[in-house]
């Protein structure tokens, strides 16, 4: 399966969800940027709130796409011990990287919400949504923290995944449901026509198109 791009997958994501379709209990987080476009497809087909639930992931020096953990919202961290132990990373480094990106994680928050509250996940079904799934850490650190903010059931939605990382999610959130799971998984980029970065504007976009289109109902 290839996607157009990210709203297509969320549209495509959003037929495998039909379940969860008008409940009232249901809230839609995505991981920004990415997540998002996927996410608002999801939320809209749902008729569920939509709102992001910022992870940041700690990369290790001089190679910050290579994960030594994650951290969320709630003071949760995820920390990769194998990766920590196999370049001998010292706690001073480690201690740093998450200064750094808790500054950035509370930054991102305030930028993206634009003064909106974040979504009450207490006592509520939650569907996590990302453009895709590679490694897992930042959704296993989105699942943590989640379950630590009281959520009732935790859903993890995915366009694709590499199917080895779904089997090790299947113990850790209520549900997983990936749309595609092909081999052999090597990016989630693959997967994409378009998989051009979305951008701080379009993540801001599509969350007070989605808090607008919520209001009557609110109401």
């Amino acid at each position: 399966m290839l996607f157009q791009d990210r709203f297509e997958a969320g549209r495509v994501l959003a037929s495998k969800l039909r379940k969860f379709s008008g409940r009232h209990d249901v809230v839609v987080l995505a991981l920004p940027r990415g997540g998002v476009p996927v996410g608002y497809e999801v939320a809209q087909a749902l008729r569920a709130p939509l709102d992001v639930f910022v992870v940041r992931k700690l990369g290790t020096p001089g190679q910050e796409e290579l994960a030594m953990g994650a951290l969320a919202p709630g003071g949760v961290t995820v920390l990769n011990r194998e990766v920590i132990q196999a370049l001998e990373i010292p706690q001073q480094i480690i201690d740093a990287a998450v200064g750094r990106e808790q500054a950035e994680l509370e930054r991102r928050e305030r930028e993206y919400r634009e003064g909106r509250p974040a979504a009450d996940v207490k006592g509520r079904a939650v569907i996590v949504v990302d453009d895709g799934v590679a490694t897992g850490s930042s959704m296993r650190v989105a699942a943590r923290a989640l379950r630590k903010q009281g959520a009732t059931e935790i859903v993890v939605a995915v366009p694709v995944a590499a199917r080895s990382t779904c089997e090790e999610f299947q113990g850790e959130v209520d549900q997983l449901i990936c749309a595609a799971t092909p081999e052999p998984f090597w990016a989630v980029g693959q997967w994409y026509r378009n998989f051009s970065q979305t951008t701080d504007d379009e993540v801001r976009e599509l969350l007070a198109r989605a808090a607008a289109r919520s209001l009557p109902r609110a109401a």
